[in-house]
């Protein structure tokens, strides 16, 4: 099974990640998904690998998190996959995919444990 990686290469964590997997003798598929936006069916199965929440995937240090007051707890499960998909800097990275397994690199040993 092909194991993928959703990647930013500015990212330090996702760079140690991809460097953990690599020295494992591991290849990735790599997904920029900064370049290459995600949709929302892309990110519902995700968080079901993950089995986290929306919004536990993101990341509310961003601009864009406070920019379009995602903190409010009344937001829907879709509205925040919206937002995602709308600017996809928001989701956490990296992700690391094996199957129907998916973990979090932070830290990056974590996703050893899908491997």
């Amino acid at each position: 099974m092909t194991i993928e990686i959703w990647h930013n290469p500015r990212c330090s964590k996702s760079r140690e990640t991809l460097a953990l997997l690599e020295d494992k003798g591991i290849s990735p598929s790599i997904y920029l998904y900064l370049d290459e936006k995600p949709n929302a069916k892309q990110i519902v199965e995700v968080l079901k690998k993950l089995e986290i929440g929306a919004r536990d995937l993101l990341r509310n240090s961003e601009a864009a998190y406070k920019e379009q007051g995602l903190k409010d707890k009344s937001l829907s499960e879709g509205q925040l996959i919206e937002a995602m998909v709308a600017e996809p800097k928001l989701i956490q990275r990296p992700i690391v995919i094996n199957g129907d397994k998916a973990k979090l690199g932070r830290p990056p040993e974590d996703v050893l444990e899908i491997i």
